[in-house]
């Protein structure tokens, strides 16, 4: 039997004998592509070749492709561990054909592979076709059909519905019909009795789609018409595990090699056993995947965060854990004691997993710790709230405040129904999912994009000349209408551009478009399938004019500043604190430089200073930009230039070298060192675990940070007479500010004792309870001293409850003794939160002491009073 291993390999030597060139996964994380945040198809990397923006050659390729699907059109997040086959993270082996062979030549080599070399059964392999659709006007693909039944009997080729058999990536783009490979794995008694042609596309578990070829032959325009593309492409996509699952007679992807190892380590580290329960397995089937995709996507260089892709991949973690934590008994960090297996079972075909090995552990185990405390907060939350239902009678939490769990603390529906079912209550789930319903809703509409189609104006391909140039002639090839947020402004496509995309965490060059009729503001430029997306306002209103488009070249020449100087740090940081510093993203503008790097420990402040030494000294040295264009991916790394985990790199590539300095980077720089000026670090931090930031500032913006700490500390000095020795002045004036508070705070203690002293001496019997009130100007601490103090002073048959209203806000303290709450049923918090209605304010805490805030101080001797009622004495 092979293994996962050996069937990948097979995959690419294949198709290297049949002439495509073997090309490394792209990383799963996508940085400089504003329609997609993960790469969730095989061809998401060739989506410039595709429409026309890249050269193709070499026109046939094959890889095995990291992919992530958990968001959009593409989510299978929620199945994920619950059946035998969806998964977040996911290998796709695929081979493409960018103008070369067509349906014949992917139909042929397909069935090669599949009968010829892995020897699946034909009998037991079913083929689907496009049936056509008359709202597109497209007729069944009868070619296809021809080619296949050269392989297959005729009842094993099955017509299949737009949804299933024609591929569409999004709303517009590159599309066709294509042709899927379904497997039945069944039994032969099963098999006898209901032919397979029958289960295809049912959802049946065992009867599954292994392989698609898409055949795109046409591109979706945004009024939903069909135009033919330029060159015909074959995109294929087969699922590695399920192909892996077919060959190694499993019946779940979960039962084969590639997850074994991780399940049999999750059992052995959880001391549960798999196959037993299916909570249990489905809890150990989630970890198992998504330990996978978090992995990958830290070693791509996406880190877990709150917005975008690090929400995603929080996201999965996240439930990960959860899952441990309630099905698996795990209340510490676990999933991070499972890399090690993962690495060696995957680290051979996928090296940046072993390269990033402390990194990944070290940010995973952070997170679960993390999520693990919040996992208690939001406990905690749901027993006070499950508190709450039981003093009022009632049985069901309300479903906003679950969804209130969900959004703030993690929590699904599900483990609040877990908790609450324990305890013998339930949720509304209609209400719930009300709010969930909102949620999408607003996200839907913050983030709605309408893009009318490109209207072209001129043939051709951009040429960018902007590391020569910061003017240029050009001529507007075809632009688009977008409207976002009822906001609208249109992308332009130049034919020569000077203007640099955004990109690598460079900001975008603005500037202006001129022609002879109008001069036009470009605000902004993107990046979008290998282009510079100009970015205006209004429309020119001659687009077919020729125009000269200059870039600001101040803001230029400010953000090319930062951007070489991060080139400096970088180098810098890997003198001082070693060679493992590693690029973790990064963000200059003009204004503003921000680096991540690779460390696990704060950067000390001599270590800074050590740093900061070499930049400048390399600025000094004016050290000139040596750029070398369209250099071979090989000659490169021979000349030792730094490469980005995480970052794409064709077979040319562009290397930056500034003296010791030797970067891949495709990036707008400085001529040379000495235009960045001087550089200040102005603030160290951790990002995550294991990455650290820096911000720094350069050139004039470093110039104006100087004047602002010269202003300040002559500010400083005029406060104390210009005193010379200013930090001496400064230490006696601390030295006596802390001599007089301690004298006041010991006559505050004092005022606190007498104040005890006289509120148990005027304290009311009530059925022999001491009832001691008060409302006082004070402020909260003193407060608090003060009724901690007179419970000391009465230990027993205790009601406390004081105001006070310390610098106009008004705070409620009730204290009682232990044996009012044992006895007599009392419970401060519940009290506290009743009368602080009265203040309009809120507040809890434990049964025998409480505290409420308020916004209403002439409440206040009420909200006293409404606790004393509330004791039912």
């Amino acid at each position: 039997m092979m293994t996962a291993n050996e069937i990948r390999d097979s995959f690419k030597n294949f198709f290297e004998s049949k002439g495509h060139a073997i090309v490394p996964s792209a990383p799963m994380v996508i940085k400089d592509d504003p329609t997609l945040m993960f790469t969730n198809a095989g061809m998401n990397q060739w989506k410039d070749i595709i429409l026309g923006t890249r050269d193709p050659e070499p026109r046939r390729r094959a890889d095995s492709q990291k992919c992530l699907r958990v968001s959009g059109k593409h989510n299978d997040l929620e199945e994920v561990g619950h059946d035998t086959y969806h998964h977040t993270m996911f290998e796709m082996l695929g081979n493409w054909s960018f103008g070369d062979y067509f349906k014949e030549g992917a139909i042929d080599m397909a069935w090669e592979y599949l009968v010829d070399v892995l020897h699946l059964d034909p009998k037991d392999l079913y083929v689907t076709v496009f049936e056509g659709s008359e709202d597109e006007g497209l007729g069944r693909d009868d070619e296809a059909a021809s080619y296949w039944a050269k392989h297959v009997p005729a009842d094993h080729i099955i017509n299949g519905n737009k949804h299933d058999n024609f591929w569409e990536m999004g709303d517009t783009g590159p599309c066709g019909p294509c042709s899927e490979i379904h497997l039945d794995s069944r039994t032969p008694e099963e098999k006898a009795k209901v032919p397979g042609r029958e289960l295809v596309n049912k959802d049946d578990p065992q009867v599954i789609e292994i392989w698609n070829l898409v055949f795109m032959q046409y591109n979706r325009r945004a009024d939903g018409s069909l135009e033919k593309l330029a060159m015909n492409v074959i995109d294929t996509g087969m699922g590695f595990e399920r192909l892996v699952r077919a060959l190694q007679g499993k019946h779940s992807n979960y039962d084969t090699d590639i997850f074994q190892p991780i399940i049999r380590e999750i059992a052995r580290l959880s001391g549960k056993e798999y196959g037993r329960d299916e909570q249990t397995d489905v809890a150990m089937r989630v970890v198992a995947d998504h330990l996978r995709a978090v992995a990958f996507s830290i070693a791509d260089g996406q880190l877990p965060g709150n917005a975008k892709a690090g929400y995603v991949i929080r996201r999965i973690l996240r439930r990960a854990v959860r899952y441990a934590y309630t099905f698996l008994g795990q209340k510490e960090a676990f999933m991070y004691k499972l890399l090690p297996v993962f690495i060696f079972e995957m680290g051979k075909a996928y090296p940046e997993l072993e390269a990033q090995r402390e990194l990944i552990g070290r940010v995973m185990k952070e997170e679960e710790d993390s999520f693990l405390r919040t996992l208690d907060k939001g406990i905690n939350l749901l027993n006070g709230a499950m508190d709450e239902l039981k003093a009022h009678g009632l049985k069901q939490l309300d479903g906003a405040q679950a969804f209130r769990l969900f959004d703030t603390y993690g929590f699904p529906l599900d483990l609040t129904e877990l908790i609450c079912r324990e305890n013998g209550y339930t949720v509304d789930e209609r209400q719930f999912d009300e709010e969930m319903q909102k949620q999408k809703a607003r996200a839907r509409n913050a983030a709605q994009v309408e893009s009318s189609d490109w209207t072209e104006l001129r043939q051709g391909e951009q040429q960018f000349v902007g590391y020569d140039y910061s003017e240029h002639e050009c001529h507007i090839l075809r632009y688009r209408r977008v409207t976002q947020k009822k906001s609208t402004y249109y992308e332009l496509v130049l034919d020569f551009t000077p203007f640099y995309g955004e990109m690598g965490g460079q900001v975008g060059d603005t500037g202006v478009l001129v022609s002879e009729y109008e001069t036009v503001d470009i605000t902004d430029t993107k990046r979008e399938n290998n282009q510079s997306i100009h970015i205006v306002k209004e429309l020119p209103k001659h687009p077919e004019a020729d125009f000269m488009a200059c870039v600001d070249t101040d803001k230029r020449a400010a953000s090319a500043a930062n951007h070489t100087a991060t080139h400096l740090l970088d180098y810098a940081l890997k003198q001082v604190l070693g060679e493992h510093v590693e690029q973790k993203g990064s963000y200059v503008s003009a204004d503003t430089l921000r680096f991540d790097f690779s460390h696990f420990q704060k950067v000390t402040d001599e270590e800074l200073r050590q740093t900061e030494r070499i930049v400048n000294e390399m600025i000094r040295q004016d050290l000139p930009l040596d750029e070398h264009r369209d250099m071979p991916l090989a000659e490169a790394k021979e000349m030792g230039a730094v490469a980005l985990f995480g970052e794409k790199y064709g077979d040319k590539v562009r290397v930056v070298r500034f003296g010791p300095s030797c970067e891949f980077c495709g990036g707008i720089h400085a001529h040379s060192t000495g235009r960045i000026g001087m550089f200040k670090i102005i603030s160290e931090s951790s990002v995550a675990a294991g990455v650290r930031r820096i911000e720094a500032k350069t050139g004039r913006e470093c110039e104006e940070l100087l004047y602002g700490i010269e202003d300040t500390l002559k500010a400083i000095r005029s406060l104390f007479n210009n005193a010379k020795d200013l930090k001496g002045v400064i230490g006696k004036y601390i030295e006596e500010h802390d001599t007089m508070r301690k004298e006041i705070e010991s006559f505050e203690a004092q005022a606190v004792e007498r104040a005890k002293d006289s509120l148990v001496e005027k304290a009311r019997t009530i059925n022999g309870v001491k009832v001691i009130t008060a409302v006082m100007p004070i402020d909260p601490a003193r407060a608090k001293d003060l009724v901690f103090k007179i419970r000391q002073a009465v230990p027993e048959n205790l009601l406390c409850a004081i105001g006070t209203d310390g610098g106009g806000k008004p705070m409620i303290s009730v204290m009682l003794s232990d044996d009012m709450v044992k006895d007599h049923g009392l419970n401060a918090g519940q009290m506290v939160r009743e009368a602080a209605k009265l203040i309009q304010g809120g507040g809890g805490g434990q049964p025998h002491y409480a505290t409420a805030g308020g916004k209403n101080p002439d409440g206040l001797s009420a909200a006293i009073d409404k606790v004393v009622e509330l004791a039912n004495l």
